[in-house]
């Protein structure tokens, strides 16, 4: 966001309305599946299943020779099973057999090795779990174990799968931060989940232009974030153009990295935004892109708080030219970092296409192929309201969304604060677990900003008085009590 930024006024939208109900009844815990033989894999492939649909969770383990590289095949027991999107794998269908391909960071396993993959899917007739397996074309045959079934509730407004990724139950917290009890997260089906499996909604400030506000970000300000306001996240906004990246890549790079450690110290997490605005089209700075990615993700690997924001705000570019960017960019994150999640942005200011007269349809039926990956969308309540939130309901059923960067104020970043609009955006968010940053803990001046102009160099952080209306609103919003399950 900067005050560049214009979306089109009065933008109506040709779509339906609000969300439709869940299908009715509970999440069905399928049996689990365990294949074993004396030399070859050990499959555990389990299930949660609703009327009409499924997520597979498959955990893969070598017991012969190291491989290199590997496919998994199984035959669906009913004709009506079909593959939808999956991840940590390239999936094939035909009829009823299917195969999964390693990726380039899952393809190595030794002896005693294992990966675990998973994919979401849709079945009518009858969904009963594959009999057998075959890795490389050798058969997991053995004994097939059939705990009983459990059942679960799904929540208020969508089922929630198990994590594709883990394998093993995580210890209790080490800590009370929001990154000690969730640790590395994930995400799982629509959701953004956390180290025990479970669905979870960070809430966060998105910092201004760190070029401008760089005095808002020190030890006293991001102590007062991180205790005094109880949030979860710290989205860093590196802009590329308009005196950021492009000017000082190194010096820039450096200091997203300190942000990141600072969030980290306080038990926050950290989206790393790579703010394109002007050219809109993020094919513009697609190296710029490669280069600063391939660093950061190479120096953070091995930390659990950070999440990539590969493109702010796409805008006069097609969902093809996104998707295209998004497919060259991800793999270079993946090469050093291949756990972290991932946000892509949309079409028409990160709007999911709605401010470009479109809609979530065009990612549903053309997603980026690749895994771990959320959809960013955006809003100014005083601008966006009844039809974006209409899309946004309908799109959550389908798409793991991510509201990266969101103002109580017009789409210029300042005008009218909107609190009506806002708490209607934040109580929809709420309800479907769909994490949030705020733009902007800083003192711009403009109504957006969560201080009154003049409070970062007078260092009165934590002085209620500082606050602007729009800072008064999100703290007492974001600082009431998580829900980060564990068990």
């Amino acid at each position: 966001m900067s005050l560049l930024k214009r979306l089109p006024r009065g933008r109506t939208l040709g779509v339906a309305g609000a969300v439709g109900a869940l299908v009715a009844g509970g999440l069905i815990l399928a049996p689990m599946v365990n294949a074993s033989a004396a030399s070859g894999c050990r499959v555990a492939y389990t299930t949660n299943q609703w009327p009409g649909g499924f997520t597979a969770n498959i955990a893969i383990t070598n017991l012969g020779d190291p491989i290199s590289a590997w496919t998994l095949g199984w035959t669906f027991g009913d004709a009506g099973q079909k593959v939808g999107q999956g991840w940590s794998a390239t999936y094939t269908q035909s009829g009823t057999a299917v195969t999964a391909k390693s990726l380039d960071y899952n393809g190595n396993l030794g002896t005693g090795g294992s990966t675990s993959i998973g994919f979401n899917g849709t079945w009518t007739g009858a969904n009963p779990n594959p009999a057998t397996f075959t890795l490389n074309g050798v058969a997991c045959t053995g004994t097939v174990g059939t705990p009983s079934p459990t059942t679960a509730s799904p929540s208020p407004s969508r089922s929630v799968s198990p994590s594709p990724s883990r394998s093993t139950t995580p210890p209790p917290p080490q800590g009370t931060t929001p990154l000690a009890i969730n640790g590395q997260l994930h995400v799982c089906g629509v959701n953004l989940c956390n180290q025990y499996n479970k669905a979870i909604q960070l809430r966060g400030m998105s910092t201004h232009g760190i070029q401008w506000f760089a005095s808002c970000l020190n030890n006293a300000s991001l102590d007062v974030l991180a205790n005094d306001w109880k949030a979860d996240l710290l989205r860093i906004a590196m802009y590329v153009q308009e005196q950021g990246y492009e000017t000082n890549p190194s010096g820039f790079t450096a200091q997203v990295n300190n942000y990141v450690d600072m969030a980290e110290a306080r038990g926050m997490y950290a989206i790393i935004d790579f703010h394109t605005l002007t050219p809109g089209d993020p094919n513009y700075n697609l190296d710029r892109a490669k280069t600063f990615f391939a660093s950061v993700a190479q120096r953070n690997a091995n930390k659990k708080n950070v999440i990539y924001e590969i493109a702010n705000e796409p805008n006069g570019v097609s969902w093809q030219g996104i998707k295209s960017y998004a497919e060259t960019v991800i793999p270079v994150i993946r090469a050093a970092d291949p756990d972290a999640v991932v946000i892509v942005g949309t079409r028409g200011w990160s709007s999911l296409g709605v401010s470009d007269g479109s809609n979530e349809s065009e990612i549903v039926n053309n997603p980026v192929n690749a895994t771990n990956i959320m959809y960013t969308f955006h809003f100014y309540a005083a601008s966006h309201k009844d039809d974006y939130r209409a899309v946004v309901a309908r799109a959550a059923r389908s798409l793991p969304l991510f509201v990266t960067e969101f103002g109580s104020v017009t789409y210029t970043g300042g005008g009218t604060v909107d609190l009506a609009s806002t708490g209607t955006w934040l109580d929809l968010l709420d309800q479907n677990k769909i994490s949030y940053a705020n733009w902007t803990y800083s003192d711009a001046n403009e109504s957006s900003a969560a201080f009154k102009s003049g409070t970062c160099a007078a260092g009165s952080y934590a002085n209620a008085n500082s606050l602007s209306e729009s800072g008064t609103y999100l703290r007492n919003r974001i600082r009431t009590a998580d829900n980060f399950p564990t068990s």
